[in-house]
């Protein structure tokens, strides 16, 4: 186990935060735990050591949080997949994290470091479900935490419903890929049996990951609080619709301290190429096309990173693409060096570009994380989704909000239109409707911060006179 004790000041008690050790869940759970710092509480995150080595270097003293390690048991040199981590998750870190809860439970009351009291919850990401059965063995209070959109977690929710219903099989796939099955919430989306989540590689490999989400749901039924990064209207219509568990909304308020305090808070995975905002400061304000799917480029391919490169280039827009030296090949030869209109890097620091007045759009697959960043920085959206909750996602942005327009597909022409839509014909509308939706969060933030008190008072810590 290692330890980097940072913000050594008294604390109410310990929260410790185990989140699913992938980019898109460790920044959300982070800045979970500056919330929780904020509230007086010693936020401890836990990652495994593969990930621990790779945030190291940006731990910052001043955020507060302490940053732990358990041995994962991964092999160095060899690829660390979805499965690898699964197996990782299910047969090796339970033993190390059970370890690090005593070993914390029995520091004694008054630490030398100032912190009063024991552990007073545990707050696992659905995704590492293993650590609710460690918690509870150890006496923990334990939560749950969605890092995505309310709807998404509703989606995987369902699968019962979808296999009573018979929209399913056993084994994950569309009985008729034609139907459409109706989510429930505060929006009501027609779900394409194309579109699950779980739809991702080859058969056998969807039959393990539908395996792996039906045993997260299994596993968090028994929960009694779920903290989701999402809108409260969304929480709080579950906490009247005869869910079991107390849904408490916690999404990143777009004020300014929430940009600076809780955006801004790094443990990217990746080195971020800086020389692309000195690209941007060259640029005409509106005028380029930012390009990110993400940390997870591999279900596009590499004749649809032709296409998208080929469509880029015909729309006559400058345009800055992060993109992965390993997906490059599929570049046409020569692309690099020929092309005069965009800039590629391998990593972005994408909260100070989107801010950047040069981006007037976003070509994005959708992850909940750079939604949410794209509307606090007030950038329209061309949305590609690929795989996982984005399809969803995707919906709300283009049918419920209003604030983008899918892509049609992945050829040339459909990237030259697609463009053309959200940089021209109905930018000033989708910009309008992003404002409307951002002050709509900032009006939320009293109901946010009612619900974390109101968690907080539940747990086992010292409280403020």
């Amino acid at each position: 186990m290692k330890c980097f004790n940072y913000g050594r000041r008294k604390a109410k008690g310990k929260a410790i935060l185990v989140p699913y050790p992938a980019q898109g869940h460790v920044t959300p759970m982070l800045n979970l735990a500056a919330q929780l710092v904020n509230e007086g509480l010693e936020a401890i995150l836990v990652t495994p050591e593969f990930i621990h080595c790779r945030i190291l270097s940006q731990i910052n003293p001043s955020d507060g949080i302490i940053f732990m390690s358990i041995p994962d048991g991964l092999e160095q040199g060899k690829p660390i997949d979805f499965f690898a981590i699964e197996n990782a998750m299910e047969n090796y870190m339970p033993f190390h994290l059970r370890n690090l809860i005593i070993q914390l439970q029995l520091q004694q009351q008054e630490e030398e470091d100032g912190c009063q009291g024991g552990v007073s919850c545990l707050i696992f990401d659905l995704l590492a479900s293993y650590a609710l059965d460690v918690a509870n063995r150890c006496g923990v209070v334990v939560a749950g935490f969605w890092p995505a959109m309310f709807a998404t977690y509703q989606l995987i929710a369902a699968i019962p419903k979808m296999l009573d219903s018979g929209f399913i099989s056993q084994t994950g796939y569309a009985v008729d890929d034609t139907s459409m099955f109706s989510l429930p919430g505060v929006v009501e989306i027609p779900i394409s049996g194309e579109e699950l989540p779980w739809l991702i590689g080859t058969s056998a490999t969807t039959k393990s990951r539908f395996k792996f989400w039906s045993r997260t749901m299994e596993r968090s039924n028994t929960l009694r609080y779920l903290i989701v990064n999402s809108f409260p209207e969304e929480c709080n219509a579950a906490n009247v619709s005869g869910m079991q568990q107390v849904v408490i909304p916690l999404i990143q308020p777009p004020s300014a301290l929430g940009i600076i305090r809780s955006m801004r808070l790094k443990a990217s995975f990746w080195e971020e190429d800086l020389s692309c905002l000195d690209w941007l400061d060259r640029q005409t304000a509106g005028s380029v096309v930012y390009v990110s799917f993400g940390s997870w480029v591999s279900p596009i391919g590499e004749a649809k990173v032709k296409s998208i490169a080929m469509g880029l280039e015909a729309s006559g827009k400058p345009f800055l693409w992060v993109l992965g030296n390993e997906w490059r090949e599929g570049l046409p030869r020569g692309y690099i060096e020929t092309s005069k209109l965009g800039k590629i890097v391998s990593w972005a620091p994408q909260i100070d570009v989107l801010q950047h007045e040069a981006v007037g759009c976003f070509l994005t697959h959708c992850g909940w994380n750079s939604t949410m960043e794209a509307i606090h920085c007030h950038k329209p959206l061309l949305c590609c989704p690929v795989a996982g909750d984005q399809f969803l996602n995707c919906a709300y942005i283009v049918k419920v909000w209003g604030i983008g327009v899918r892509i049609k597909g992945f050829r040339q022409r459909d990237v030259e239109e697609g463009l053309k839509i959200v940089m021209e014909d109905y930018c000033c509308e989708m910009r309008k409707r992003i404002m409307k939706l951002k002050e709509k969060l900032m009006m939320s933030h009293r109901a946010i911060y009612h619900s974390l008190t109101t968690f907080l008072r539940c747990l086992p810590i010292k409280q403020s006179n």
